[in-house]
């Protein structure tokens, strides 16, 4: 008799998977927006509250902050207490601070507004990535969650046509009210989007989650599966999984691998895009054509991301990360040795092509390689450890681009760490595909 993980791993992919990913996407795009919306409002607040560039670039480090410390309490939280319930908490504890930032009357005011944003946006991506890979099929697993992390190339597309359109003949308070939505989306997530089966069964609620996993048959036409027996209930957790226990017996070498993995992949994105329009224009590009290409590398991002999509359950985990990143390490060091506009606008697109896709196959990867009590605890601290990296970038760039002459420097440097994590996940990483999370629950080993 297949347990109840089993059927619900093996179901075919349906309506009902199409419709949870739309709900968790628009949450995700929410936030990709709402990071968007702040790099379009900046510029506009150092006029009017005379702010230095060094204020400015604290405001972002705040933001920052307040991301890695949400990614590591909420995955501990969603292991303890739940996945929808930290998923709506997130949502809502974000929304709150991204209305609340039209409010801000003050530098310091908005600088706690963004920390309380940052909490919310950190939190709810390991909890919604751990949620949607308990719920995907195994053999579509890969591709749903490269979907959806695609929807931040679609959030930041809206984050600039609403900066576009609203803040010269609105203000930006108004920009901030619009990336508060997330606080009624809330209400309908909440009401549609499941508790996870996994989470349910590893705190001994076997009955409930049968039943839930035969609410998804019916609706995708398949007959519902026996109900367990009581043998079969599996004893509740008694503690939360704890930081420490990452460093452990089975765990070690999984947390070594994708914590330098995140690392360096948050690491070149925030070195790279952060500072990009800056760099062009210090390399002798007007600001027009800056933020010009900087669109055109937004949109080369989608492509990338369903490239990713269609491989990462075909070819594999590993050598899909493994190549998409090796492949922006070759074109992130032709763009820092590009001489013409147009060699600038194929090697930086296809740049954002291979670093976006990375990204998608790093959120796929990550819950893989954790068992369910430890799989929200183990994503939000990767990407907790993640966000140092984003804090460190900016900073390591300021010091190395001391003139257009060190253009091709720094993006060598990014070439060297992006080849580097590629070998971490080669030599370190192990391949996940078409393994059930049943698997990965009973093995709990390397």
């Amino acid at each position: 008799m297949a347990s109840v993980t089993q059927r619900l791993e093996n179901l075919p992919l349906g309506k009902w998977h199409w419709r949870l990913l739309g709900i968790i996407a628009v949450g995700w795009a929410f936030d990709a927006m709402d990071t968007g919306i702040v790099s379009f409002v900046l510029p506009k607040l150092m006029a009017i509250w005379q702010l230095s560039s060094a204020q400015i670039g604290f405001i972002g480090s705040m933001g920052l902050v307040g991301m890695a410390v949400g990614a590591a309490l909420a995955g501990t939280l969603a292991d303890y207490m739940g996945r929808k319930k930290v998923l709506a908490a997130t949502l809502l504890i974000y929304g709150l601070g991204t209305g609340a930032c039209g409010f801000a009357w003050s530098y310091e005011s908005l600088l706690v507004f963004r920390f309380i944003v940052g909490f919310g946006l950190g939190g709810q991506v390991p909890v919604a990535v751990t949620l949607m890979s308990e719920y995907s099929p195994t053999k579509y697993r890969g591709r749903m969650i490269v979907l959806l992390e695609s929807s931040w190339a679609f959030g930041w597309l809206a984050a600039a046509i609403i900066s576009y359109l609203v803040i010269p003949k609105y203000g930006w308070q108004l920009a901030f009210y619009v990336g508060a939505f997330p606080v009624i989306w809330v209400f309908y997530l909440w009401w549609h989007v499941p508790e996870s089966a996994h989470y349910l069964i590893k705190k001994g609620q076997l009955q409930q989650a049968h039943e839930l996993v035969c609410s998804v048959e019916r609706s995708l036409g398949v007959p519902c599966g026996e109900p367990p027996q009581e043998s079969d209930v599996a004893a509740p957790a008694k503690s939360v999984f704890s930081l420490a226990k990452l460093f452990t017996g089975p765990y070690l070498k999984k947390t070594i691998c994708l914590w330098i993995l995140w690392f360096g992949v948050v690491f070149s994105y925030y070195g790279i895009f952060m500072w990009l329009p800056t760099l062009l224009v210090k390399a002798g590009h007007s600001m027009v054509q800056s933020f010009e290409f900087v669109l055109w590398m937004t949109l080369a991002q989608i492509p990338g991301y369903f490239t990713a999509a269609a491989l990462v359950d075909k070819i594999g985990r590993k050598p899909t990360i493994s190549a998409f990143l090796i492949l922006c390490a070759g074109t992130a060091y032709m763009f820092g040795t590009a001489a013409t506009w147009n060699e600038i606008l194929i090697w930086g697109c296809l740049m954002s092509f291979f670093n976006l896709g990375a990204w998608g196959l790093m959120y796929t990867y990550t819950p893989e390689l954790y068992p369910t009590e430890a799989r929200a605890s183990g994503t939000g601290w990767a990407g907790a450890f993640g966000r140092i990296g984003g804090m460190l970038a900016p900073l390591v760039v300021g010091a190395m681009f001391t003139g257009p002459d060190k253009f091709s420097l720094v993006f060598a440097m990014f070439a060297g760490v992006l080849i580097f994590i590629a070998l971490n996940v080669l030599v370190l990483g192990e391949e996940t595909m078409n393994k059930s999370l049943e698997a990965t629950d009973q093995s709990k080993s390397c």
